[in-house]
């Protein structure tokens, strides 16, 4: 059970919003697909879904071609789309049963299989409730439950999480983490604190081509070959004098001008020389603290041209 993306374009008019792009999600590990608003994230995956076609190139989910095989294809997949598409004015219950027909459900069977999500996704006090009724996070977990209620072998989560409070968040993260063992997964998001605690995998797309296409450990390890010093200062001050230390790479001010981020040669630490020139220098320094790159600057570095 895999998702194989080959080649693949989307064009509208002028604008390629997907550019030849390749990449491969595999079962039991969590993908996750990165990009800044308008990058091609979507887009890609409604192509994955067969709800629009590729302008070029191929997906195949489970060895099946999602243009030739669509309805084959949509059986395998579970979609949670980023503008959750639920019918309002059915209670919860009844809405997965009707979505369990449509997926061919029935009987023993589909009434097994709403009980099942209905518990995977923490509905039981809510099944018998209007959807209209439910708080944002309710309705998440609904979207969820009825892209889990034919046991797909493949799930296309996008911006799952978008919206919800902190321990909404936490609570979808616990159900996407337990059946990811058993399942194929592409999690869409732009929020970096969900990428390094669910993913496996991570792909970045910007401006419609794969920029990053590793797993999370190499990440982590290229992470850690930057490292940082964080200043504060207590007014805003020249700190030339501290930017000519040896070991320093490089400075860039921080949200404002009481603040400042030097990077320095791994394994170096600089604190002790910079608060002795600093002293020399009468610069107001009244904070430092040792920082090592972040998945959130590594992110910036790749999508920001």
């Amino acid at each position: 059970m895999s998702i194989q993306v080959s080649n693949l374009s989307k064009v509208y008019g002028e604008q390629k919003a997907v550019d030849q792009i390749s990449f491969t999600a595999e079962k039991g590990k969590i993908t996750g697909f990165l990009g800044p608003n308008g990058a091609g994230k979507s887009t890609t995956m409604k192509i994955a879904t067969g709800y629009i076609p590729p302008t070029d190139g191929e997906i195949s989910v489970c060895g099946l071609d999602v243009v030739s095989e669509s309805l084959a294809t949509r059986k395998k997949i579970g979609y949670l789309p980023e503008h959750n598409p639920l019918y309002l004015d059915m209670y919860v219950h009844e809405y997965l049963a009707f979505i369990g027909n449509a997926n061919g459900l029935k009987g023993s069977n589909l009434k097994s299989r709403i009980q099942a999500v209905i518990e995977l996704c923490g509905l039981q006090r809510e099944q018998n409730k209007l959807i209209g009724s439910l708080s944002k996070g309710y309705r998440q977990r609904v979207g969820l439950a009825q892209a889990l209620i034919h046991d797909p072998e493949v799930l296309i989560l996008d911006e799952p999480t978008t919206g919800l409070d902190p321990n909404q968040i936490l609570e979808i993260r616990k159900v996407i983490k337990s059946i990811s063992k058993e399942k194929t997964i592409i999690f869409s998001t732009h929020i970096m604190q969900e990428v390094q605690a669910l993913c496996d995998w991570v792909v970045i797309i910007n401006k419609g081509k794969i920029v990053a296409n590793e797993s999370m450990d190499s990440l982590r390890n290229s992470m850690a070959d930057k490292q940082y010093i964080i200043l504060e200062f207590s007014e805003p001050c020249d700190i030339a004098s501290l930017t000519q230390l040896k070991g320093i790479v490089n400075h860039e001010p921080i949200d404002d001008q009481n603040h400042c981020k030097l990077e320095v040669e791994k394994g170096a630490d600089l604190r002790n020389e910079i608060l002795k020139v600093a002293a020399e220098n009468n610069l107001p320094l009244v904070g430092i603290k040792q920082d090592s790159s972040s998945l959130e600057e590594m992110f910036h570095n790749l999508t920001k041209s």
